[in-house]
Order: C-alpha cells, then sequence, then structure tokens
C-alpha cells in the first residue's frame, strides 16, 4: 500500500441500520465475554450483521511483538477470544511485530526500552506462532509481518505518516505525559510506535483490532488513522490482563509470576493450584473455555461447601489437557496429590556430584535446585528443604558422600549422587 494515497474517501452518507438476526446477537454475546471494553459495540454489531448479510468474514487483527521466545498464559486471554472470534467463521490475523520490536512498545513503562536486534527478534519469532497454534487453528490463521509495509516506507513515508497525527495527541498517553512531566526521557522513536502500530491497521484493512487494557491508546490510533485513509475505522476489542501467580502483578516472565504454555504438564499444574481460591475464579472467566452459566454453577456450589480445591483441580487439569493432553492432565494431579502427601514422583532427575563434604547451599546450587547458593540457604532458613524427607534447618550443614533425594519447597526434586 502507497501511504500517500488513500484508497478511497469516507463517504458522508450515513448508512443504513441492518437488523441484527439470532445469530448476530449470540456472536456479539460471545465476544463481550470476560472483554474489558468493546469500542463500538454498535458498530461491530453491524460489522457482524453485514458479514452475515454478505458472507465475507470480518478481518479480526491481533499484534504481538517478539520481544521475548515463550508465551504464558497471560497472552492466551487474548489468544483465546481470537480463537472464539475464528471459530465464528471470521479472518484471524496474527501480526508479528518484526519492525515495531525494533522500537520497543513504551506503553506502560516509565523508562525507555532497548530495542531488540533483528537476531533478536528472528529467534524469538520462531517460537510464536507455533507456541499461538496451540490455541489458534493454524489452518485459519493469516501470519503477517508489519515488516512487509513498514521497510518499504522510508524516510517519506514515515515523515508523510507523521503529519497524520499531532504531538499533542501522543502526549496524551498517560505514560508519556507521566515521563515529560517528571522529566524522564522520551526517545524520538518511542512517539513513533504508536503511528506505526496503527499504520498496521491501515494496511491489514482491520475490522476489529485486540488487545491488553494497556494497548488501548495504540488501538484508537489505528482507528484514527484508518479514517485518515478512508477506511471504515476499525473497532477495539481490549481484554483485562491476567494476574500472575502472586495475585497482584500482571503475569510476567520478568516478574517470575508466569506460567509457560510450553512448561510441562506436571509443573503448569502445580502452579495453577498454587493460585488463590478467590483468583481462581478469574483464571476460570479468562481461561477457562467453560460457558459462563457452568462457571456460575461452581461457584454456587463452592458457596453451598464444595471445597474450592476440587474446584481448582478441574481447571489445571483443564489448561494442561489444551497445551498437553487429557492423560498427560491425569497422570499430573496423580503426581501433584502425590507430592502432597510427601511422596516423591517417579520422574526427577539424577545429578552426579563431586566434592564431598559439600555444603548445603552449595549443594542446592549444584543441583539446580535454586538460582544461588544465597538463595539456598534463605530456603533452608525457611524450612523449605528436605534431605530424604527430612527437613533441613542447619545452614552450615556439610552434606557426606551418598545417594539422596534432595527437595526444594513443594514441587522440586532431585536424586544426588554425591561423590
Amino acid at each position: 500500500m502507497n501511504i500517500s494515497t488513500p484508497s478511497a474517501t469516507p463517504s458522508s452518507a450515513q448508512p443504513t441500520l441492518l437488523p441484527l438476526s439470532d445469530r448476530v446477537r449470540e456472536a456479539l454475546a460471545i465476544t463481550l465475554r470476560g472483554t474489558e471494553e468493546l469500542l463500538v459495540e454498535s458498530e461491530f454489531a453491524q460489522k457482524l450483521a453485514r458479514s452475515e448479510q454478505t458472507g465475507k468474514p470480518l478481518r479480526i487483527k491481533l499484534g504481538l511483538d517478539p520481544t521475548a521466545p515463550d508465551l504464558h498464559l497471560g497472552h492466551t486471554v487474548v489468544l483465546n477470544k481470537m480463537r472464539q472470534l475464528q471459530d465464528l467463521g471470521h479472518t484471524v490475523i496474527f501480526l508479528i511485530g518484526d519492525f515495531t520490536s525494533m522500537i520497543g512498545d513504551p506503553s506502560g513503562r516509565n523508562i525507555t526500552r532497548p530495542p531488540l536486534t533483528r537476531e533478536q527478534i528472528e529467534q524469538n519469532a520462531q517460537t510464536y506462532f507455533a507456541q499461538a497454534s496451540l490455541v489458534l487453528d493454524p489452518s485459519k490463521t493469516e501470519i503477517r509481518y508489519n515488516s512487509e509495509w513498514s521497510d518499504p516506507l522510508g524516510a517519506r513515508g514515515m515523515i508523510q505518516l507523521a503529519s497524520r497525527y499531532t504531538l499533542a495527541r501522543i502526549m496524551e498517553r498517560e505514560d508519556f505525559a507521566t515521563r515529560y512531566k517528571s522529566g524522564s526521557p522520551i526517545s524520538i522513536h518511542e512517539l513513533l510506535y504508536p503511528l506505526m502500530q496503527g499504520y498496521d491497521s491501515v494496511a491489514l484493512e482491520s475490522d476489529i483490532e485486540l488487545g491488553g487494557t494497556d494497548q488501548r491508546f495504540n488501538l484508537l490510533v489505528g482507528r484514527e488513522l484508518q479514517r485518515h485513509y478512508g477506511q471504515e475505522p476499525q473497532c477495539i476489542l481490549t481484554m483485562p490482563l491476567l494476574e500472575g501467580l502472586d495475585g497482584v502483578e500482571k503475569m510476567s516472565k520478568s516478574k517470575g509470576n508466569y506460567i509457560g504454555i510450553t512448561e510441562p504438564a506436571n509443573s503448569i499444574f502445580g502452579k495453577m493450584m498454587s493460585i488463590s481460591d478467590d483468583m481462581m475464579w478469574r483464571y476460570y472467566e479468562l481461561l477457562s473455555f467453560r460457558s459462563s452459566a457452568e462457571i456460575e454453577k461452581l461457584k454456587q456450589e463452592v458457596a453451598q461447601g464444595r471445597n474450592p480445591r476440587d474446584v481448582k483441580v478441574d481447571l489445571s487439569k483443564e489448561i494442561v489437557a489444551r497445551f498437553h493432553s487429557k492423560q498427560a492432565a491425569d497422570a499430573a494431579l496423580d503426581d501433584f496429590m502425590l507430592r502432597a502427601r510427601g511422596g516423591v514422583p517417579d520422574d526427577i532427575p539424577s545429578i552426579s556430584l563431586t566434592g564431598a563434604p559439600l555444603g548445603i547451599g552449595q549443594l542446592l546450587k549444584a543441583a539446580n535446585l535454586v538460582p544461588s547458593t544465597s538463595e539456598g540457604l534463605r530456603m533452608v532458613e525457611q524450612g523449605g528443604v528436605r534431605i530424604d524427607g527430612a527437613t533441613i534447618g542447619d545452614k552450615a550443614l556439610k552434606v557426606s558422600a551418598g545417594t539422596f533425594v534432595v527437595q526444594v519447597g513443594k514441587r522440586k526434586f532431585a536424586r544426588v549422587a554425591l561423590n
């Protein structure tokens, strides 16, 4: 697409409103479940009605910058919604932001994010779609890279694009405004990010774009740019940000409170079971494929005395089965119950070490049970370390030669042969 030549001029005539069939109303209800905001709902209803009338599927856009090599359950909140829209017959566009990654999305940040190198971007992007395909139907998904239209822009095209938006509007964004008031630096390239993400919507002629609540400003820029280029503006669907295992911060690999979708089945199950009973309902709403009526029934059962742990087990099995298999989910439950009874799982790693006698902190680190010796000593101090089932309380312990099972916390085990 040539950025200097809009595809059409919007008509000033008001379009005739189409009646909403039962099928369209059902599709709208499915779209709205678990969402934070749909802008503009009436416009999207008309898009659905027109799609039903013409048989032309809507173009549903989701853009992800490959800033890390793996996806976690927080990412799947939006992917789940994409799959629902895909199952309704619409076209899903999985956009990999290989160009915008080189800028670095400043959304929600109080400092400039270092741009990624081309090598980092390509390495991370390799795994993105393969992992997203665990949720999306890959045969019905269009994969695009925004370098397709962003690279050819050049300096002239970039200047023309920048002329479509004002600095005053850009500075309305909360994170930019906050950083400006506090005197924190804002690089010029960061101001370009919302424009480039918005131009993706122009290039793809998207009907609706999805994103987290932290992306709201960027999504609105896309809507505005589409108007400038003579397109019908996209609707915007924002999804809540899933809290991590701590129940406070949003799920993030950098915060260590995440559940990776490619983690082993036992790990996913154990982490799911560690969330609080209250947070469990949040996970049900945003991650489960159960209907709203089914979830409400589960809430009533718990209120009437059913053990919330049993309900959490059902959710944990559902998530493990989605990314592994039903058999893996059943095995993960058996493994979890064994650990809960103080048993030792069958599949723990075997590690050979030398240097006996070895300090307990050094042993834990060498066995890959803790990231550092100091963390190992902290776990000993907290009573979280066992050797052959006996709790270790002495941080000065020197472990003699032998073979034994070492446990840290509830889920980490190793069979250690120390010589």
